[in-house]
């Protein structure tokens, strides 16, 4: 068989720490901002309206991140399932509020400092390489409530001092890191990634490049602190990905494409790959009426301490359509658009795409030439076992087969890849919807939407299909 990938390829899988830990209350941890979201369908919409004040209420909603799959006490065996698939590496988050409860303390909580160490040797037991998030939509509840989220600058201080005590603690047996999940994401959904309700500037332009602002800030300070620690260690970016096109060749939608994908896809890593504000800028900022609060340095800082290589993640592309009013729109998608006419969707109606993804793969490295890591990828499902737990997710391993052999293309391209870590490489709570019908997993967790069911583990086709895309180095994708 023809080797299309590397050697030392990193094969993974990826998860949260607000989507699979559960144990929300134990051992000193204090409540995330996750934490007060409601579960369901009406998840995003909920935390979109006005009303939303982060009020845990018990009576109206379910909170399923509470529980999660008990991914906190059952670690060791999920590992082994991973090691068992032959994972290279282990995408995972660190919970901010398991080592500063609140975000403002002094000294962290060693509760939760000693169970981090734990996940981390057992994956380094099973020969696994830890690729670490520092912050995965999950900032402290009284950081979001007291100090208005990231748009305060008050918070770059507090991250810095967490960001200091992990990397400190794990950075001798840590390589991979990443700074802030999906930090462009707020474009669409600024509560999960600056923690912003309507009420303290979710809708307002000003507020919102504010926080990416103090962000970037905080990213360049995680990253210089990375690399004072150990040279050696890598701290990557992470932004959301969608291959931008036009709906057909019309200059307005052809406009509208290029400013999208600047806006969205490349503004973040922009700045955190390349050290400074991009050239679009200032007519973006002029046309939203924000001007930044820069302080003295921070521009210094940002150029000095770049990432090392840029994380993203990719499920969708979306089309742009402006010259159509009464286009179809493309349900289920994030990001919204127009309906491709030419692409399937998933059971949540998000388009499949892959050769979107080899796209992406072009469009990134042509932009950056840095290497690039896909940390999450993959078809949330409904999930049907059998009496024997038996799942045929046949869907799923057809939807991981394109998008490996897109990543294939892109490398014959000339495009550096370093891995690939598939989202919810164990089933886990939605973070769009808070269901656990919703599942990305090759393992199947017996839990429904109220998180009820025995929690047992089993073995989808997709987990012995994938076991085997490991061994052969993504040869043998069968």
């Amino acid at each position: 068989m023809k080797e299309r990938f590397p050697q030392g390829f990193m094969w993974g899988g990826a998860t949260a720490a607000n989507q699979v830990e559960g144990a929300w209350d134990e051992d000193g941890k204090g409540p995330s901002i996750v934490d007060a979201i409601p579960g369901g369908k009406a998840r995003l919409s909920i935390v979109a309206s006005p009303e939303f004040d982060f009020t845990i209420d018990s009576d109206r909603y379910t909170y399923p991140n509470h529980k999660g799959i008990d991914h906190y006490h059952r670690f060791r065996e999920d590992i082994a399932l991973f090691a068992e698939m032959g994972f290279k590496c282990y995408r995972f988050s660190i919970a901010w509020t398991r080592i500063y409860p609140t975000g403002v303390e002094s000294e962290p909580n060693e509760a939760g400092l000693a169970h981090y160490d734990e996940v981390i040797d057992t994956c380094i037991a099973h020969g696994i390489a830890p690729v670490i998030t520092l912050s995965h939509y999950e900032m402290p509840l009284h950081l979001a409530t007291a100090f208005g989220g990231w748009k305060n600058r008050d918070v770059i201080g507090h991250f810095e001092r967490y960001a200091r005590t992990v990397l400190t603690r794990y950075g001798h047996k840590v390589k991979y890191w990443m700074t802030f999940n999906e930090i462009n994401s707020a474009a669409h959904f600024p509560m999960m990634s600056q923690s912003l309700t309507v009420k303290t500037g979710a809708l307002d332009p000003q507020a919102k490049y504010q926080a990416w602002h103090n962000q970037f800030v905080a990213s360049s300070l995680a990253v210089k602190i990375a690399h004072e620690t150990d040279p050696q260690i890598q701290m990557g970016c992470m932004i959301l990905f969608a291959t931008t096109y036009a709906y057909d060749c019309h200059p307005v939608n052809q406009l509208a494409t290029l400013k999208e994908t600047q806006a969205f896809n490349f503004y973040c890593a922009d700045v955190q790959v390349g050290g400074k504000y991009p050239y679009y800028a200032r007519r973006l900022w002029q046309s939203l009426g924000v001007t930044l609060d820069i302080q003295p340095g921070d521009m210094e800082l940002i150029a000095a301490h770049r990432v090392d290589y840029i994380g993203f993640s990719y499920y969708m592309s979306t089309t742009l359509n402006k010259t159509d009013p009464k286009a179809d729109a493309a349900q289920g998608n994030l990001l919204g658009g127009t309906r491709n006419p030419f692409l399937e969707a998933s059971d949540w109606g998000w388009e499949i795409d892959p050769t979107g993804l080899r796209i992406a793969l072009n469009q990134l490295y042509d932009r950056y030439q840095k290497p690039l890591f896909i940390v999450e990828n993959g078809l949330g499902a409904v999930d049907k076992p059998d009496e024997n737990f038996t799942i045929n997710d046949d869907y799923r391993i057809n939807y991981l087969r394109q998008h490996i052999e897109a990543m294939a293309d892109a490398l014959e391209d000339g495009v550096e890849l370093m891995g690939y870590t598939p989202w919810g490489c164990i089933d886990l709570v939605s973070m769009s919807t808070g269901e656990m019908s919703k599942r990305y997993g090759f393992i199947y967790v017996d839990l429904d939407d109220t998180i009820s069911g025995t929690g047992n583990r089993y073995k989808k086709k997709s987990f012995s299909w994938y076991q085997k895309v490991i061994a052969s180095n993504g040869s043998d994708l069968r």
